[in-house]
């Protein structure tokens, strides 16, 4: 290891920590050298995989250790900034699982300890990164959908067993009503249209589930959250986590007034766009594949095999690498704290509104605090 290596621990090194290890052997100006978690059999186990020797089993001595220059945060939701901040506070890099934060108090720390350290702070959104939505952002970016004024994100993920077996997700993602994890819809929408969302409006379907005790979810089926954006557009965001139906966890949309895009919508179904620079005479779609050539950013053309094989449609690859790129070059990251806070607020904002019976609520602005 030479001075210039980014030497790297995981927290929640067990479980979804480990998804982001073949991406850090990848990286040359970065070394994974410990592994934290709770799970003591199972942290050693996947230690002597990796041929490791500093394992923790306590979040504060591992940051405490001097040991790590950079820290990535995989543990459940409510853990995101109380670790972050630790870390953040003693100089120590930080890449964060999602969503940033579970309130306004904890988002208002974490911008605290990310505006005043020294250190870098990212958040891992990885929807950001998967394949067709770098094409949509980078036509988005060119201008060729003219003004941009609609779009959608729905994540739709039925895990009424995965709250069984990750216990934290029955409390912060199905024990609270209203968009409890909204990233991975926002994310895409709000890079392609420059612009953050100012109020929400959030409703559901009511409820027509119950957990393996007979209790109800308090997270109502279908929860959709209108999103008033800055930029005076409208976007529709959907989250179901309890409806029995295969999953799609990436549908998106967007509309302009010289194009349009929709996602598959279900599995095998390609991507499809209409560009009016393409088609003047006819509005018909074709297939987003047909535009990559032309439109598909470098880091994607030829993509080593790692990110070919990383989860997310290769997210769990690329912002491993942006995020050490960031932190060896000095460079803002693609997701740093206000773009994270963007992510995320408005989803706090919508259980407010959802409490409130579907009353606009206004979505603040991390930038003013």
């Amino acid at each position: 290891m030479n001075s210039d290596t980014i030497r790297f621990g995981i927290i929640g090194a067990v479980k979804r920590g480990s998804s982001f290890v073949r991406a850090l052997q990848a990286h040359p100006a970065a070394e994974l050298v410990a592994l934290c978690d709770i799970q003591e059999e199972l942290l050693e186990e996947a230690a002597d995989d990796l041929g490791l020797s500093l394992t923790f089993t306590s979040d504060e001595e591992m940051l405490r250790s001097g040991e790590v220059d950079a820290v990535i945060v995989a543990t459940p939701m409510p853990l995101h900034v109380p670790q972050s901040v630790m870390a953040l506070d003693l100089g120590i890099h930080v890449l964060s699982e999602v969503p940033a934060g579970v309130s306004y108090e904890q988002c208002r720390e974490l911008v605290r300890a990310a505006k005043t350290s020294a250190a870098t702070y990212m958040m891992a959104e990885n929807y950001t990164y998967m394949r067709p939505n770098v094409i949509v952002k980078e036509i988005a970016r060119q201008g060729l959908f003219g003004e941009m004024y609609f779009a959608e994100g729905a994540y739709i993920h039925e895990l009424k067993g995965l709250n069984e077996i990750t216990t934290w997700r029955r409390r912060w993602q199905t024990g609270i009503n209203g968009n409890t994890y909204p990233t991975h819809s926002l994310g895409p929408v709000l890079q392609w249209l420059d612009q953050r969302v100012t109020a929400v409006i959030c409703v559901g379907s009511g409820h027509h589930y119950v957990d393996p005790r007979g209790g109800r979810y308090e997270l109502e089926d279908t929860v959709e959250t209108l999103c008033r954006l800055s930029g005076g557009g409208l976007a529709r965001i959907r989250l179901d986590m309890l409806s029995d139906r295969p999953h799609n966890m990436t549908w998106y949309a967007l509309q302009g007034t010289d194009g349009a895009y929709e996602a598959g919508r279900s599995k095998g179904e390609e991507p499809q766009i209409w560009l009016r620079s393409r088609s003047p005479e006819e509005i018909a779609w074709e297939p987003l594949e047909n535009l990559a050539e032309q439109f598909l950013p470098e880091y994607w053309r030829n993509p080593p095999e790692e990110a070919l094989q990383a989860g997310h449609g290769g997210g769990d690859y690329w912002e491993i690498h942006d995020f050490v790129e960031a932190i060896a070059n000095g460079t803002p990251p693609p997701i740093g704290i206000h773009e994270a806070m963007d992510m995320t607020l408005p989803g706090l904002a919508s259980q407010e509104s959802i409490a409130e019976g579907g009353q606009w609520v206004a979505v603040q602005d991390s930038r003013t605090w």
